[in-house]
């Protein structure tokens, strides 16, 4: 059983998942703690992926405990988990194409939260959004189909950020975009951070992770073989190579 922080916002207790007869992940137990950034990492195929969508309950088949805010959410129906307050990105965006940036926006709008301690939650607009994504600002009026895939996946992020969640899944933010992108995907996690938001991140880039995340879990073949915090990561090379080296 894992020991729990005052902090914890989300935690995974002997988390098991199955596609169909397949066992994919194996007793994955991992917490994040308020205003921590979290990377979920290992190499192509090792479950990162399918750890945040178990975490959202999107897994028809799963066993252990996932928990947020101390309540119990492992047999909760996706939306009733982003009601509660957690966000998620996924990787291939899914986006409303035929919606402008801004209608795309109003679609994620929730209302404002508290944290557990009762101290108010970051509240987001889309003027504040603007700020943070300063490209999006430019093409407010654009269809979503008509944007390059690093601007979807910074309008992916935006919606996601107009629940107002207190943690994010975010899933492999700079596979595939421009290094323009990566870099304010980086600024955007720092500002979310800095706002006392939580994210769990699935990255397999570990300069990207090394620039914005406190601790780092390693996958390999659907279980954790590895936690420390970042900078011990970085200083152990056997651990990269063993873990995170193509």
């Amino acid at each position: 059983m894992m020991n729990m922080t005052p902090n914890s916002l989300l935690q995974t207790q002997e988390l098991n998942t199955w596609y169909g007869a397949a066992h994919i992940l194996f007793d994955v137990s991992l917490q994040v703690q308020r205003g921590e950034v979290v990377a979920l990492m290992g190499r192509n195929g090792a479950g990162k992926s399918t750890t945040l969508k178990a975490i959202m309950g999107m897994m028809t088949k799963r066993s252990g405990q996932v928990s947020f805010l101390n309540r119990d959410i492992s047999h909760a129906e996706p939306y009733q988990v982003a009601r509660q307050g957690l966000g998620y990105v996924p990787e291939d965006r899914r986006i409303f194409r035929e919606l402008t940036v801004l209608e795309n926006l109003r679609v994620g709008r929730q209302p404002a939260r508290l944290f557990p301690d009762g101290t108010p939650a970051p509240l987001w607009t889309h003027e504040k959004l603007f700020k943070l994504f300063p490209n999006l600002g430019e093409m407010q009026d654009r269809a979503g189909g008509r944007m390059s895939g690093g601007e979807q996946q910074m309008l992916t992020v935006a919606r996601t950020l107009m629940s107002n969640p207190l943690v994010v899944l975010l899933d492999e933010p700079s596979e595939g975009v421009a290094p323009l992108i990566v870099e304010q995907m980086a600024d955007m996690i720092l500002a979310l951070k800095a706002e006392g938001v939580s994210i769990l991140l699935s990255e397999q880039n570990l300069h990207f992770a090394q620039w914005v995340a406190d601790r780092a879990y390693i996958l390999e073949k659907g279980q954790i073989r590895h936690e420390a915090p970042m900078q011990d990561l970085l200083d152990d090379e056997e651990v990269q190579r063993n873990y995170l080296s193509v």
